[in-house]
């Protein structure tokens, strides 16, 4: 019997949908992609196949809402060419080399590297000037200790994960949840979120590229972002470290949340990652239509694991370069899989109910 490469569980809401028309583009109101590092490059031929094939036809708007590497992922949207895009930044990423012992700064200047030759200006005007996809990017503004460079940010790392800890709420303290916004879009989706203090800033030519660089900014890896423009004064960081994975009410959105993601778990923020306890269930996610890789996926890869950011420090170039390239491979087949679910209608039969 052929594997399934693909594992699909939905909310009640996107179950029955399913059941009652199959998989539509046009029924997908929000694109979600959460952080995660290299960890993506599994996903970049689902990418391939919703940027190139499935949405390609679209002419609504589409929200995407995205943290760190999901927010990368997106940039792809609304560029001239969204798959050559794509295949671009996988290039760029995994050809990254570094020093034997990086600092910050090191780092920080390859980052930056990168994102000039992934998103030119020229596409940010390209992105903004169209609304078919329409970009939120979060990013956590730091409060304290947080905000500073160097060995003292580590006592705010500390202070933070300690009461994160406690209560996820408290996280509210240290960081402030800033969304990043398409200048067409109002947010509505997140205006319900009462988590933890969170904010709005419009996207603009000025401060697109500055905001994905601050949703990338990982604490105590790259530094962070200082006074974006249009956003108010402060230091930007990672926005994983509050919405890592997510674990938001979106309920508010009008039509069904497509999610494709590298992990079955889903890791509400960066400081839950060892927190086993705490998990996103999906219980507030009724219109979610979750997509992960099987565990016969994950076992077909080299060293049966994830690429993810320990194999910079694990493997020597080349290797990782190699290892990286099959991952990539290797993650078409879920892309074909979906294909070939949607074309004939298995999605029905394939997609689980989740809880």
């Amino acid at each position: 019997m052929a594997s399934d490469w693909l594992e699909i569980r939905a909310g009640r809401q996107a179950y029955e949908r399913i059941q009652e028309e199959g998989l539509l583009p046009n029924s997908i109101e929000l694109l979600m992609g959460a952080s995660g590092g290299p960890k993506w490059f599994i996903l970049q031929g689902l990418d391939r196949y919703l940027f190139g094939e499935f949405f390609a036809d679209r002419q609504q708007p589409l929200d995407l809402l995205g943290t760190s590497a999901g927010a990368w992922r997106f940039a792809s949207l609304g560029q001239l060419d969204p798959v050559a895009a794509s295949d671009l930044f996988v290039r760029l990423y995994s050809s990254q080399t570094y020093s034997e012992k990086p600092d910050v700064q090191e780092i920080t200047d390859e980052a930056r590297k990168l994102l000039h030759e992934y998103v030119p200006d020229r596409q940010v005007e390209a992105i903004l000037q169209q609304d078919r996809f329409r970009h939120h990017m979060i990013v956590a503004r730091c409060n304290g200790l947080t905000a500073v460079e160097g060995r003292r940010q580590l006592l705010g790392l500390l202070g933070s994960a300690a009461a994160n800890t406690v209560n996820r709420r408290w996280l509210g303290r240290f960081y402030e949840r800033v969304i990043f916004h398409h200048p067409q879009s109002t947010a509505a989706f997140s205006r319900g979120w009462q988590d933890m203090p969170t904010s709005y800033v419009p996207l603009s030519q000025d401060n697109f590229k500055l905001a994905l660089l601050a949703t990338g900014s990982i604490p105590m890896v790259i530094a962070g972002v200082e006074n974006i423009p249009g956003a108010p004064p402060g230091m930007y960081r990672d926005g994983g470290i509050t919405d890592y994975h997510f674990d938001v009410d979106l309920s508010a959105v009008d039509g069904l949340v497509l999610y494709p993601h590298f992990h079955r778990e889903v890791v509400p923020g960066w400081f839950d990652k060892r927190l086993t306890w705490r998990r996103t269930t999906g219980k507030h996610w009724p219109n979610v239509i979750f997509m992960t890789p099987s565990r016969e996926f994950i076992e077909s890869l080299p060293y049966g694991k994830i690429p993810d950011r320990t194999d910079f420090a694990k493997l020597d170039a080349q290797t990782r370069f190699d290892y990286w390239t099959k991952a990539v491979e290797q993650g078409r087949r879920m892309a074909e899989q979906l294909h070939e679910w949607i074309a004939t209608d298995a999605i029905r039969e394939k997609t689980k109910l989740w809880l």
